[in-house]
């Protein structure tokens, strides 16, 4: 049995905008929730959540057959850990803070095999390969590989021409909080003048034929990125969106109930 196809790597060949959505709790039955309220796509989480790989299994297994296609962002670009996450069954994975054509091309080879790339021959003990029920996985997966490399810095903005050429790159995608920390406006992403970089390089990675994406917690961003050039477009996460649900029915609840 051959790999999967793709859908979402698809969907994004085709020109399409898939939305989706971060998950950091950790917990399967969220990711199952999550998959199954429409988005096309949903990241688990391995940078800033307490998502190991025993944790990412268990929500890859609930979202299957839910409707949203499953991501992982691994904490940094090596080998091992694009090795581990793959052999997951993951199809696409997000690598933070790239900034040079050099790391690009080194994550597009640990996530193919030979001739390819240099990722390690072991899903016969993995979920990808259906635990060796799928005997031409290792020979039809890096087809079905998704790559996304994060645009972080103002380093990695002006290496946009360079990254974008990298073959096997598939989006580039924009974030925004370390962007803005970076050009010196911590915890200001919506400052203008970080405002004015990100659609510049949405602008410019769709000229240069990769997929832009960016992160967007509001949706008069996520109208304005999209405007821009984006495509590929997180709206949201688990945790932000629960808090704010739960403010807002604290506040609407002791406003209507509190005694006069």
């Amino acid at each position: 049995m051959a790999a999967p196809e793709n859908q979402l790597k698809q969907a994004l060949l085709a020109g399409d905008v898939q939305i989706g959505i971060w998950l950091g709790f950790g917990a399967p039955a969220v990711a199952e929730l999550a998959a199954g309220c429409g988005f096309d796509w949903c990241l688990v989480d391995g940078e800033h959540s307490p998502n190991d790989p025993a944790q990412m299994i268990d929500q890859l297994r609930a979202m299957v057959g839910q409707g949203a296609m499953p991501i992982v962002r691994v904490p940094v670009g090596e080998d091992w850990v694009l090795k581990r996450a793959l052999d997951l069954g993951v199809q696409t994975i997000m690598v933070p803070m790239v900034e040079t054509a050099a790391q690009a091309q080194q994550i597009v080879r640990a996530m193919r095999y030979p001739p390819d790339g240099v990722r390690g021959v072991g899903a016969a003990l993995a979920r990808a390969s259906g635990y060796s029920l799928d005997a031409e996985y290792v020979t039809t997966a890096n087809a079905q590989i998704c790559t996304i490399v994060q645009i972080e810095s103002h380093a990695a903005v002006r290496a946009i021409p360079e990254i974008a050429a990298v073959e096997g790159v598939d989006v580039l995608f924009i974030g925004p909080a370390d962007l803005a920390a970076d050009m010196g406006y911590p915890g200001r992403a919506d400052a203008p003048e970080v405002d004015a970089v990100i659609c510049a390089a949405l602008g410019e990675i769709a000229r240069s034929g990769k997929v832009p994406g960016v992160l967007a917690f509001s949706e008069t961003d996520a109208v304005r990125f999209a405007a821009a050039g984006a495509r590929f477009v997180g709206v949201g996460a688990d945790v932000t969106s629960l808090a704010v649900a739960l403010r807002g029915l604290s506040a609407s609840s002791r406003a209507r109930l509190s005694s006069p």
